[in-house]
C-alpha cells in the first residue's frame, strides 16, 4: 500500500427532488383538488474516522465523490424518496480543510475513531402543489423546485496518531528497533534513508495482552529538515500527534568530545519546526553499542551520568539492553495516559468559559 498523507478531493451532496404539480382526476370525484407530492431531500456527504485505514492513497485515484439526488414528488400525494447519504472513511488523524473564497478553514479533525462529521449537506426537496392548498387557494398551479446540494473542495492532511515516535539521524537503527519490539517488518539496510515513509508497529504488553502501544518509525532527519532538507518537514508533521518521542542516536555518530551533539541537532530542527514539539517528553537512546569497545562504552555512560542525562544504551540488532527501555516506554505511556483525561477536562472547561510514499500495515505481536 502506498503511503499518501495529502490529497485534494471534491464532494458534492445530492440535489433535492422537485415538487410535483398534479391534480386528482378520478371517476366520480368531481372536485379532486391538488395532490402533488413533495420531492425527496438530497443525500449528504459525511466523513468518518476509520481505524482500519492508514493512508489517503485511494483519494489520489478518485477525486470526485457524490451523494445521491432526491427523487421528485409524484401525484396522489406521493413524496419522492430521499437520496442516499455518502459516508467516506478516512484514516484516524486526518485533518480536513475546506477551500473557499477567503482561503482554507479547518472543517474537521478526525482524531477519534468512528467520529462522524457532516461535510456537505444535501439539498432540500421542493414542496408539491398539495402543500400549498388552503381555503383561499383551492387550486395552486405551482410547485417548488428542489434545492442544489452543497459542493466543497476538501484538502485532506493525514498526521499519524501514535503513542511514541521514533526520531533521530539517518541510519540510527530505528527500523531495527521497531522490528524487535513489535511484529512490524520494515525495510532494514546498512545505509542512510532506508526508511522513506513512516512505519507503524504495535507493541503488546506481555502481562496484559489487551494493553498496546502504537509506535511510529519516522524517517531520519538531518540538519535543515525544518526547511525541507532531506525528507524535510513532510514527515516532521507526523511527530506532532505522538504522546512522546524516542530519540535515537547511533554510537557511530557519537563524537567523544561532544557526545550529545547528534541529539541537539535533531532537537534544534524540532524547535524550528514547532517550539511546542521541542518541549515534548523524550527518551534518549544510543544504539549499536555492539560496535563499541567496553572502555569507550563505560566512558560514555559515565559522561551521561555526570551530565545528568538518562540515556539507554542498547543494541537493537543483538537485542541488548531492550528490557529497561521497553519498561521505560510503558511507564511513560501509562503516565501520560493518566494525565490526558484531566487535561482534556480542563481544556473543555476553558472552552466553555470563553464567549468567543509505502507504509507498513499495523502489525501486532500475539
Amino acid at each position: 500500500m502506498r503511503f499518501v498523507d495529502e490529497a485534494k478531493i471534491q464532494v458534492r451532496a445530492g440535489k433535492g427532488g422537485h415538487g410535483c404539480l398534479s391534480f386528482r382526476r378520478e371517476k366520480f370525484v368531481p372536485r379532486g383538488g391538488p395532490d402533488g407530492g413533495n420531492g425527496g431531500d438530497g443525500g449528504s456527504v459525511y466523513l468518518r474516522a476509520d481505524s482500519r485505514l492508514l493512508s489517503l492513497y485511494d483519494f489520489r485515484l478518485k477525486r470526485l465523490y457524490e451523494a445521491r439526488n432526491g427523487q421528485p414528488g409524484q401525484g396522489s400525494q406521493c413524496d419522492g424518496k430521499k437520496g442516499e447519504d455518502l459516508v467516506l472513511g478516512l484514516p484516524v488523524g486526518t485533518l480536513v480543510f475546506a477551500e473557499g473564497p477567503e482561503g482554507e478553514r479547518l472543517l474537521a479533525d478526525l482524531s477519534e475513531p468512528d467520529s462522524l462529521v457532516l461535510a456537505a449537506r444535501g439539498g432540500r426537496g421542493g414542496k408539491g402543489n398539495e402543500h400549498f392548498k388552503s381555503s383561499t387557494m383551492r387550486a395552486p398551479r405551482f410547485a417548488q423546485p428542489g434545492e442544489p446540494g452543497e459542493e466543497l473542495t476538501l484538502r485532506l492532511e493525514l498526521k499519524i496518531l501514535a503513542d511514541a515516535g521514533l526520531i533521530g539521524l539517518p541510519n540510527a537503527g530505528k527500523s531495527t528497533l521497531i522490528s524487535r519490539i513489535s511484529a512490524a517488518r520494515p525495510k532494514i539496510a546498512a545505509y542512510p534513508f532506508t526508511t522513506l515513509t513512516p512505519n507503524l508497529g504495535v507493541m503488546i504488553d506481555e502481562v496484559d495482552p489487551d494493553k498496546r502501544m502504537v509506535i511510529a518509525d519516522i524517517p531520519g532527519l538531518i540538519e535543515g529538515a525544518h526547511a525541507g532538507q532531506g525528507l524535510g518537514h513532510r514527515f516532521l508533521k507526523h511527530v506532532e500527534r505522538t504522546r512522546f518521542l524516542v530519540h535515537m542516536l547511533s554510537i557511530e555518530d557519537v563524537d567523544d568530545a561532544d557526545p550529545w551533539a547528534g541529539f541537539e541537532l535533531v532537537n534544534e530542527e524540532l524547535r524550528r519546526f514547532d517550539p511546542v514539539l521541542a518541549e515534548r517528553g523524550q527518551v534518549e537512546v544510543i544504539n549499536k553499542i555492539d560496535l563499541a569497545d567496553a572502555e569507550r562504552l563505560e566512558a560514555l555512560k559515565a559522561r551521561a551520568e555526570a551530565d545528568e542525562r538518562r540515556i539507554f544504551f542498547i543494541s537493537a540488532r543483538e537485542a541488548q539492553g531492550l528490557e529497561p527501555l521497553i519498561a521505560e516506554l510503558w511507564r511513560l505511556r501509562d503516565e501520560l495516559a493518566r494525565h490526558e483525561p484531566l487535561l482534556r477536562h480542563q481544556l473543555e472547561e476553558t472552552e466553555e468559559d470563553e464567549e468567543f510514499p509505502d507504509i507498513e500495515v499495523i502489525y501486532t505481536r500475539e
